[in-house]
């Protein structure tokens, strides 16, 4: 691990605490989707168990970060994300990641089993279909144009942020950067995670297929478990109290 990676100033441009839960037994780390900041998992992390202490992953470039350049590779998000936890998770922890964040959310867990590391006690994948299956589009936006009918589809993203010019191109700049990271990546196929997944996803999602989610399954020796809700790639939205309860099964009361 890089001694600049654990620093406790790296550490705290990359890690939000989203609980001030004194008393917590596990830590869940949230991991955003492609535009998506540690602030979007805040409503969640407030309905979530008192044994939960939620943390959610800053990538570089946005919001606070916004001076920082933005990675356009998800090999360099899982680089500096997993330096930073190595030094920041102490004792029990888990990873929830939605969309691209469960891309990298899975990397991380990979990287830690190569290395012999300690592993999550369960992998949540949201709204992603599994590494090996092939994309529910082949022709990704790539244009300014496309990305934000692409947006607009997906929902998700706040009508201000589509409308207001100046925060349009903020935007933009973002997910042109997340864009390319994720159209980029490819499933290196390695043996499944000695950790439960739990997949979920939304029945109408254009960009995951229940199917494609379903084939999770197939990248754990641990066990999986799958759940599937009403609605489209941000269903978590609409069906929060349902999502901290899925969560909640899936991390306590731990053994």
């Amino acid at each position: 691990m890089s001694s600049v990676h654990g620093t406790p100033a790296v550490a705290d441009r990359w890690i939000r605490s989203l609980t001030a839960r004194s008393a917590y037994r596990i830590q869940l780390v949230c991991f955003p989707h492609a535009g998506g900041t540690a602030n979007y998992f805040l409503p969640l992390a407030r309905t979530l168990p008192p044994e939960v202490e939620v943390l959610a992953v800053q990538y570089p470039g946005r919001q606070d970060r916004r001076a920082e350049p933005s990675r356009t590779s998800i090999a360099e998000l899982v680089d500096e994300a997993d330096a930073v936890l190595r030094a920041r998770l102490a004792g029990p922890y888990a990873f929830f990641g939605h969309s691209m964040g469960a891309v990298i959310a899975h990397e991380v867990t990979q990287r830690r089993a190569g290395a012999g590391a300690r592993l999550p006690q369960r992998l949540f994948v949201s709204g992603r279909r599994a590494p090996d299956q092939p994309p529910c589009r082949p022709d990704p936006p790539r244009t300014d144009v496309g990305i934000l009918a692409d947006l607009r589809a997906a929902g998700g993203t706040h009508p201000l942020f589509l409308e207001d010019a100046e925060l349009r191109a903020e935007l933009l700049r973002v997910m042109r950067a997340d864009y390319q990271a994720i159209d980029a990546y490819a499933w290196n196929p390695r043996p499944p995670v000695d950790c439960p997944i739990t997949a979920l996803t939304g029945d109408a999602d254009p960009q995951a297929s229940v199917a494609a989610v379903r084939a999770w399954s197939a990248h754990t020796s641990a066990g999986f478990d799958l759940r599937v809700f009403s609605g489209g790639h941000f269903y978590l939205d609409e069906h929060r109290p349902e999502v901290a309860t899925a969560i909640g099964q899936g991390l306590v009361p731990m053994p």
